[in-house]
């Protein structure tokens, strides 16, 4: 399928988010705001910023989102939540501080397990029990959107898929407005998740987590700790091309495009698109995929305003 081929009715109907993670250093700052100016012009429905279990990245975090708030204008931007490694006090206390800074979009994960992926997870002493437990919290708090996660090929912790959807309606009975999948690639397997989420009695928006392949071994690694699979399909067409990376990108915006033209034949909408902070890509795929650059803050406005608070630091 090329994804050229798409519907020009289709085209504007299609809602786009985009999830980032807080910068580790001034390089890759000035890299995140340039890929969220960039993307901007997509005007997307919302933007998330990762959160590291245990508040690993806290810091980093509420000032990436108070910068995309604050600096940038981007009032929808959405604040990931874990409770892992935390009393719930002081899981409170990040909730207030990302609300005094404008949020009121929340992604409530339990994340993973202070030991790391793979080891047995036990609920902080004092602190929330899972994500479920997050959900009703922030419900109780305030008339939040709430997203939380979903798996169409299961969580790689629970028992079988039946526990894994048990756990997702947990979420939503608590006050979550909305799922964004973990990525995949195999469009049958949203598919056939969705049908079972629905016979479950979960009638929330469900939105495919879209991850365009920027370096294969990556994906690759990623999806073995998180239990998603890639098809030797798609391994087939990127593997040969470690040499070439012009064809490489182009090979794998076409995965990407080819994925959310078919999920927007099956009548999905709403895509989330796991940026990586990089623009180029996932550019590239709006483009294919027929979205309008109608929007954004400005690049350049952004450059001069993280200038502007460097010169002031200095």
């Amino acid at each position: 399928m090329n994804a050229r081929t798409l519907y020009p009715a289709e085209r504007g109907t299609l809602r786009l988010s985009f999830e980032y993670f807080p910068p580790k250093n001034e390089e890759m700052e000035k890299q995140l705001f340039r890929t969220v100016a960039d993307l901007s012009v997509f005007t997307p429905a919302f933007q998330t910023v990762t959160y590291g279990a245990g508040g690993s990245t806290k810091a980093r975090s509420l000032t990436t989102v108070k910068r995309m708030i604050g600096e940038m204008g981007l009032k929808n931007t959405a604040a990931h939540l874990t409770c892992v490694g935390a009393p719930e006090a002081e899981v409170d206390a990040v909730i207030e501080e990302f609300v005094a800074c404008g949020v009121r979009h929340f992604v409530a994960l339990r994340g993973d397990p202070q030991g790391g992926v793979g080891s047995a997870y036990q609920p902080f002493p004092g602190g929330y029990e899972n994500a479920a437990a997050l959900v009703k919290a922030l419900r109780a708090r305030g008339d939040f959107e709430i997203s939380v996660s979903a798996y169409p090929e299961k969580h790689p912790e629970s028992a079988d898929v039946a526990a894994d959807i048990d756990m997702l309606k947990r979420k939503v009975d608590n006050g979550a407005t909305r799922a964004i999948t973990q990525f995949f690639f195999d469009n049958d397997d949203f598919e056939r998740y969705l049908e079972r989420l629905r016979r479950a009695g979960i009638g929330i928006p469900v939105v495919p987590g879209v991850l365009p392949i920027n370096n294969l071994a990556q994906v690759m690694k990623f999806a073995g700790l998180c239990g998603a699979r890639v098809p030797e399909a798609v391994v087939s067409r990127l593997a040969h091309l470690d040499d070439q990376p012009e064809e490489r990108f182009t090979e794998a915006s076409h995965i990407a495009a080819e994925q959310i033209v078919d999920l927007a034949r099956r009548g999905v909408q709403d895509f989330h698109i796991y940026t990586m902070n990089r623009s180029p890509l996932v550019a590239a795929v709006c483009d294919l995929v027929g979205c309008a650059r109608t929007g954004g803050i400005g690049q350049q406005a952004a450059v001069e305003r993280q200038t502007s608070r460097t010169a002031a630091a200095g």
